[in-house]
């Protein structure tokens, strides 16, 4: 929670601390018994139920909720939506929950489930499930994003054709994928257009800190805008926001000094910084140019950093496990897709890239563990851990060893309102990372588990 406010309990669950007093009070108690769980620790002074301070932020341990889609969607009901699945969440011990990916234009989703932020009355209606889930003792971010080109209206019916403008793009289109947008209009922000969209930024985290958000964090990874930004796959740009991968992240810089301008430079953010895969002799953001992206975020300002590994395109990388194979197997799945995109044609392309994707990247627990623990090396700020943690035992160990600060589970969420009650309990997340879920996201439907063999469990 923002430092003068309440943050909740106290490490014993007993004793109401007001934000400044919870860092000291519980490292003492630690310190005074560091085998707080029967176990040493090896980094001495805290452990998974250790409060954490990020920038003006206090939250009460170090496990949140990643964000991922909850099929919100636009209606007068979204916030009710969200108070749903965050307010339990909370309640059960989640420290953070990062509200997933909302749009700050009118066009720009990935999905019909996201929500625009694009005007203040969108984001203060917001407010009352904010204060619901900082009741129960959690804080919560908002994260806020573009697609880019894979922004919805480039295929999503009826969106597509309703579209009222081009896509956004860095640079034109990337040869290998041409095809793909041939009939689909794409527009280069010019570099004003870019310096618009930084103030857009700061005019989204000045109404989210008016509708009592902790702070926000930039959707820079997955594929979305800004990771097209960062990558030199999709920026060929010449101006200031192109070349060198330190200036194809100056995005991030001129965003962070617009949301201290407009919210306050105390306003927490915090941001995502991708590493990615590509194919065969295509130009990627390698992993070194995303640790040296780390350190300058945190020159740049920002309060905490989550590297993680992606793909160059929005495939099952970022959520790896089984190929996403509800899409033809779930009959409303189906038809909502055969809806969403009359052509067969286009229907048979996604269906093998998430094939594709399915295959090529397989679950491996803690995928991204090389990344953040070479992160925490390099940066001071807290670096949060994401992708494939699913055990209590996984989340302790990265905490004791110091190798980040914040542990998060996405998707395991969608199944068990009450994840964090079983992870701080040393349990183990019931999710199978069948990706049954992902065509369900892309299409706006709701974010639970579309696996049956888990919800008959």
């Amino acid at each position: 929670m923002v430092e003068d406010g309440l943050v909740g309990l106290g490490l014993d669950g007993t004793e109401p601390l007001h934000a400044p007093q919870v860092v000291d009070a519980v490292h003492a108690r630690i310190q005074a018994h560091p085998d707080v769980r029967g176990r040493p620790l090896a980094f001495p002074g805290v452990s998974l139920e250790s409060p954490l301070r990020i920038g003006s932020m206090t939250v009460r341990n170090r496990l949140y909720r990643a964000p991922v889609l909850e099929g919100a969607g636009d209606g007068p009901d979204a916030a009710e939506r969200y108070a749903k699945a965050f307010v339990p969440n909370a309640r059960h011990g989640v420290g953070l929950v990062i509200q997933g990916s909302a749009c700050l234009y009118e066009e720009g989703r990935t999905s019909p489930g996201m929500t625009l932020v694009h005007t203040r009355e969108r984001v203060l209606a917001m407010a009352d499930m904010v204060a619901a889930v900082q009741r129960e003792g959690a804080a919560i971010v908002l994260q806020v994003g573009h697609g880019g080109l894979y922004s919805m209206e480039a295929w999503h019916e009826p969106y597509a054709s309703r579209r009222k403008g081009p896509l956004l793009a860095p640079s034109p289109v990337p040869w290998l994928i041409k095809p793909v947008f041939a009939r689909v209009p794409v527009h280069v922000m010019t570099t004003d257009e870019v310096h618009a969209l930084a103030r857009r930024y700061g005019e989204v985290a000045s109404w989210a800190r008016e509708a009592g958000y902790d702070g926000i964090q930039l959707g820079s990874a997955n594929a979305k805008l800004l990771d097209q930004f960062l990558s030199p796959f999709y920026n060929r740009r010449t101006d200031e926001f192109g070349g060198s991968p330190e200036r194809r992240a100056t995005i991030l810089r001129v965003i962070r000094e617009s949301i201290a301008e407009r919210a306050g430079a105390d306003y927490p953010t915090l941001v995502k910084v991708p590493a990615e895969q590509a194919p065969p002799f295509a130009p990627h953001v390698a992993a070194d140019e995303a640790l040296r992206t780390c350190e300058l975020v945190e020159e740049w300002g920002f309060d905490a950093v989550t590297p993680v590994e992606v793909s160059v395109f929005p495939d099952t990388t970022l959520s790896r496990g089984d190929v996403p194979s509800s899409i033809w197997e779930n009959a409303s799945m189906r038809a909502r897709f055969e809806q969403a995109s009359p052509s067969k044609a286009r229907r048979r392309a996604m269906m093998a890239a998430m094939w594709i994707g399915g295959k090529r990247s397989p679950f491996t627990p803690v995928w991204n563990r090389s990344l953040f623990v070479e992160a925490k090396r390099r940066v001071s700020i807290p670096v949060f851990a994401v992708g494939g943690i699913r055990t209590g035992a996984e989340a302790r160990q990265i905490i004791d060893r110091g190798e980040a600060d914040m542990v998060g589970f996405g998707r395991p969420f969608y199944v068990q309102d009450d994840l964090a009650a079983h992870v701080l309990a040393d349990g183990h997340a019931r999710c199978r990372n069948s990706n049954k879920c992902v065509p369900a996201q892309m299409l706006g439907m709701k974010g639970v588990c579309y696996n049956p063999e888990v919800t008959r469990g």
